[in-house]
C-alpha cells in the first residue's frame, strides 16, 4: 500500500438498550456535587428515541427518562479502504454502576469484532471497573489478532513509499489494579504479556532495507512484565466526559524470568483534561498529552506508535501505526459542542502532533501533524455514547475516516 485513502463507512445499524433494574434518578441530574457528570436524560434524545418516534408514534420518550442499571450500545457497520479491503465490524460499549447508589464512576466494558477482506481479524475487549465507592479500579486490555497490515519504519521521517507488508498472530493480555489512597488519587499495579507470533514481512516496497530488518525483529517475540502505576482520576463518565481530568504514570518492567524474550523497560505518562466552557452547555475543550520512553531491547512491535494507546485511538489522520519509535511524544485538543439542543447531533474539531524518535538515536526528529473535524450522533442518552465520525487529514497524503463508538478520548 502506498497511500491511505479514506475509510467510507455503511452505518447499518444503531442500537441503544438499557437493561432493568433499580435506579437513582437523582444522581443523573444537574448537581453541583457531580458536576463532572450532569447528564439529564429526560433532556436528551438518541437514535432510540428517533426510531420510536418514526416507528411507534404512541411511544414517549419520556417512558426512556430514567437509566437502566446496564446501557448497551452497540454499532454494527461495513465499509472499505484500501488499507483494510472491505470491513465488516461490530463494535459495543456498556456502561454501569456496580452499586445502586451510584456513588461510583460510571463502568465501562468496550468490545471490538472485526474482519476484511485483506484477512485482518480482530477480537478486542477492554475494561474500566470501579467498586464501591470508587476505592478500587479494575483495568483490562484483553486481544486477540490476526493481523496482515504496513510498517514505515522508526522516526517521524518515515516514507509512505517504504513501507512494508508484515503478517503476524498478537494476543495481549493486560490487567491493572488500583487503589484509592486520597481523594481521586490511586496507586496499582498489574500484569503486561504481549505475544506476537508467527510474523512474517516482505521488505521495504522500493528495495531497500527495511528498519523492520535493521532493527532485527525475529519471527515471534514475547514481552512478559509487571507494572506500577500512578493514577489520577476523576472523570465520572470516561465514555464521554463533561469535566474532571486524567493523570497516569506507569512504568514497566519485562524481565526475562518473567518470560519475556528480551529485557526492557517503559515509563509512560497520559495526561487528559476536559474543560466545560459554560454551565449552561455541553461545549468542551479536550486536551491530551501522551510521553512514552523506552530504554533496553523491546520488540519492534511492542515499541510506541501511532494509535498504541488502549483504545487505538490516537493520531487520527494517520493509519494505525504509520509512525513508531522507542520514545513518543504526543498532543491533541479537541473542540466538542452541540448542534441540536436535544443532544442527538454535535460536532468536533480536532488537532494533533505527533513525534518519534529514530532507528540511530533516541533524538526525536520531526512532528507530523494531523487535523480534521467530526459528527457525532447519541447512540445512548444515558450512558452519553456517541457514534463519532471523524475525518483527519495529515501531511504526505494521509488522510482517512474515523469511525469510533464513545469519545475519542
Amino acid at each position: 500500500m502506498k497511500t491511505l485513502k479514506p475509510f467510507f463507512p455503511l452505518l447499518l445499524v444503531l442500537i441503544s438498550l438499557n437493561a432493568p433494574g433499580q435506579v437513582n434518578t437523582s444522581a443523573l441530574l444537574p448537581q453541583t456535587r457531580r458536576d463532572t457528570l450532569k447528564i439529564d436524560s429526560s433532556r436528551q434524545r438518541d437514535i432510540v428515541d428517533v426510531y420510536q418516534h418514526f416507528f411507534y408514534k404512541d411511544a414517549s420518550p419520556q417512558k426512556r427518562t430514567a437509566s437502566g442499571a446496564f446501557n448497551f450500545s452497540i454499532i454494527p457497520y461495513v465499509g472499505y479502504s484500501l488499507s483494510t479491503g472491505a470491513i465488516a465490524d461490530v463494535s459495543s460499549n456498556a456502561g454501569f454502576y456496580t452499586a445502586a447508589n451510584h456513588h461510583q464512576n460510571l463502568s465501562v466494558i468496550t468490545s471490538d469484532i472485526g474482519l476484511d477482506s485483506k484477512l485482518q481479524k480482530i477480537l478486542r475487549i477492554r475494561s474500566e471497573i470501579w467498586g464501591s465507592d470508587n476505592e478500587l479500579k479494575l483495568v483490562s486490555d484483553l486481544r486477540f489478532d490476526i493481523y496482515p497490515t504496513d510498517t514505515y519504519g522508526l522516526g517521524t521521517f518515515s516514507k509512505l513509499s517504504t513501507d512494508d507488508d508484515i503478517d503476524y498472530h498478537y494476543m495481549r493480555v493486560y490487567e491493572t489494579v488500583f487503589k484509592r489512597v486520597a481523594g481521586s488519587y490511586y496507586v496499582g499495579a498489574g500484569y503486561n504479556l504481549d505475544d506476537h507470533y508467527d510474523i512474517t514481512a516482505s521488505g521495504d516496497a522500493d528495495g531497500t532495507v527495511s528498519d523492520f530488518e535493521k532493527y532485527g525483529q525475529p519471527k515471534s517475540s514475547v514481552s512478559s512484565g509487571f507494572n506500577i502505576s500512578l493514577l489520577f482520576d476523576n472523570r465520572k463518565n470516561p465514555i464521554n466526559p463533561l469535566g474532571g481530568a486524567y493523570a497516569s504514570l506507569i512504568f514497566r518492567e519485562n524481565p526475562k524470568f518473567l518470560g519475556s524474550d528480551n529485557s526492557w523497560r517503559q515509563i509512560k505518562a497520559d495526561f487528559r483534561k476536559y474543560i466545560r466552557l459554560s454551565p449552561n452547555s455541553n461545549d468542551i475543550l479536550a486536551i491530551w498529552t501522551i510521553a512514552a520512553f523506552t530504554s533496553g531491547y523491546a520488540p519492534y512491535l511492542d515499541l510506541p506508535a501511532t494509535g498504541a494507546d488502549m483504545y487505538n485511538t490516537s493520531g487520527r489522520g494517520y493509519i494505525l501505526g504509520r509512525y513508531r519509535g522507542k520514545n513518543e511524544l504526543y498532543a491533541e485538543a479537541e473542540y466538542r459542542f452541540g448542534i441540536t439542543e436535544n443532544g442527538l447531533i454535535g460536532a468536533v474539531v480536532f488537532a494533533n502532533a505527533e513525534s518519534f524518535s529514530g532507528l540511530q538515536s533516541n533524538s526525536f526528529e520531526g512532528v507530523a501533524p494531523a487535523a480534521g473535524p467530526g459528527l457525532r450522533i447519541k447512540v445512548n442518552k444515558h450512558s452519553n455514547s456517541n457514534i463519532c465520525i471523524d475525518y483527519g487529514v495529515g501531511i504526505n497524503g494521509s488522510r482517512g475516516l474515523f469511525v469510533n463508538l464513545g469519545e475519542v478520548f
